[in-house]
């Protein structure tokens, strides 16, 4: 996946407080996939503009981007970042060594200057970050509705839409532990029972009721765990494709041994890259930008609610790592049972905050 990254950063003095920012977009649409931004204390101009380029070139690699090119109104970095000056101050050393580290990781990564008027974006993070490192609210000339992602934590703002994220019960296909994403499965018995266990124990929280909204992947294993909840809260089920599991394409019904005897070269990158797609079917940094949309629209539409959200195993990792925060490693790292439940909350501030993962205790 190409990326591109837009770094900034300032110092009120030079050295004086600074801070840095940095956006990540898909080269493709232009779509906003990270921000990043952080007050520095007393530093240069030159050393905040290289925390932004690092902080970009981090942020780029936790969005799974394989080729990078990162653009910034700092002539001195990308000539040095370039190879075509000397880096002369002993303070930019580290920095640019660390940014080198970071870029070597990436199959290509390219330089360019660009006029200040074309970086507002990361030049407004930078000075968000001053002006909360200061202890001041953005500068009005600084806010926007853009601003969409996190500050360094200081407390979240506003009341959030908390989100309930429940996985279906049990199919044929989980029994066996085969790859099931489109196709559509029903639950069995026990898959019932764990969904009706979920129901009783979401039934009995005292901010749910027949106006709580439940919200469903589109196929029947999820519509059946959605519905022996709505049931239990007198409620109903709408339905939403960006909730969908991930498309497995030619892998679909197939363990994960027979995947990796099936495409030995191509399930090694799969794991490895999520960029690639499966054969014929979906990459996870496909899902991931498919799920950030759904969460912005959800969000969006449930404003300061409390809101159940049923889907597949990958959607609730995507969902859980929006709240963290995380890179594409949280997909092979963290494990979400059938029937489980999670937790997470999003801010009208652009915070977030994950209250509970993979709980079972109700099907104990």
């Amino acid at each position: 996946m190409r990326v591109l990254v837009e770094a900034d950063g300032g110092s009120r003095g030079n050295p004086g407080p600074a801070g840095y920012g940095a956006v990540v977009r898909d080269a493709a649409t232009g779509e906003v996939l990270a921000e990043r931004q952080e007050g520095l204390g007393v530093a240069t101009n030159n050393v905040a503009e290289y925390s932004g380029l690092i902080a970009g070139l981090r942020a780029a690699a936790e969005a799974g981007a394989t080729e990078v090119d990162v653009r910034m109104d700092s002539k001195l970095v990308v000539e040095q970042m370039s190879g075509r000056w000397k880096i002369k101050h002993e303070a930019l050393k580290p920095l640019a060594e660390r940014a080198r580290e970071l870029a070597a990781g990436f199959a290509r990564v390219s330089y360019q200057w660009i006029p200040r008027a074309e970086n507002a974006h990361a030049d407004r993070l930078a000075n968000e970050a001053m002006d909360t490192q200061a202890g001041k609210g953005p500068s009005p000339e600084h806010t926007g509705p853009e601003r969409t992602t996190p500050q360094k934590w200081t407390g979240a703002q506003g009341t959030p839409v908390r989100m309930m994220l429940l996985r279906h019960g049990q199919t044929a296909m989980s029994v066996d532990r085969r790859y099931s994403g489109r196709g559509d499965v029903p639950l069995t018995e026990h898959g019932r029972q764990q969904a009706a266990a979920a129901a009783k124990r979401l039934a009995a929280l005292s901010d749910l009721g027949t106006d709580t909204a439940i919200v469903a992947s589109p196929l029947t294993r999820t519509k059946q765990t959605a519905q022996a909840v709505a049931d239990a809260l007198g409620a109903r089920v709408e339905t939403h494709p960006g909730l969908l599991e991930t498309d497995f394409g030619e892998w679909e019904g197939l363990t994960f041994a027979e995947a990796a005897q099936r495409d030995p070269e191509l399930h090694g990158r799969w794991l490895r890259d999520p960029s690639v797609p499966a054969p014929g079917g979906e990459s996870f940094d496909a899902v991931h930008q498919r799920v950030r949309r759904t969460r912005d629209e959800l969000v969006g539409t449930h404003a300061g609610k409390t809101i159940i959200v049923v889907s597949h195993v990958t959607p609730i990792k995507s969902l859980l790592r929006l709240g963290l925060d995380a890179g594409p490693s949280l997909l092979f790292r963290l494990h979400l049972d059938l029937a489980s439940l999670s937790i997470v909350e999003f801010y009208p501030d652009g915070n977030a905050s994950v209250r509970l993962v993979n709980d079972i205790s109700h099907l104990a």
